[in-house]
């Protein structure tokens, strides 16, 4: 299962963080960051299917030429394997107060699951 990936937030998100077939939950940090205003995508039951695959087509090829930056903080590019979901959300915390960004709904479902262990 992954908390969140590079395209959540409509591609804002600097993390990649999954639980690790071989143990624990690893997290990817970005190294950089895309630069503009990402065409958005809406919701696909909100629209008819046409609609959502031609705005689809339309991020994708947006992003296949997309600027992207450096994003100089100090995890850019580092991987992670904390050993359980307390740790993960030290990490979590961690990272988001030194300035990367990950969508709200991360740290909340990482307590549900620390409190469904009995935490």
């Amino acid at each position: 299962m992954s908390y969140c990936r590079w395209s959540s937030d409509n591609w804002r998100c600097d993390l990649y963080c999954y639980e690790d077939v071989s143990g624990g939950i690893t997290t990817h940090v970005a190294g950089n960051r895309i630069v503009g205003d990402i065409p958005e995508v809406p919701y696909i039951l909100d629209v008819a299917p046409e609609e959502f695959f031609k705005a689809y087509r339309k991020q994708l090829d947006w992003l296949e030429t997309a600027k992207r930056e450096p994003i100089g903080l100090p995890y850019d590019s580092e991987s992670f394997n904390d050993p359980d979901y307390e740790s993960f959300l030290v990490r979590l915390l961690e990272l988001r107060e030194v300035g990367y960004n990950f969508p709200d709904y991360v740290i909340k479902e990482v307590k549900e699951d620390i409190k469904a262990q009995g935490g």
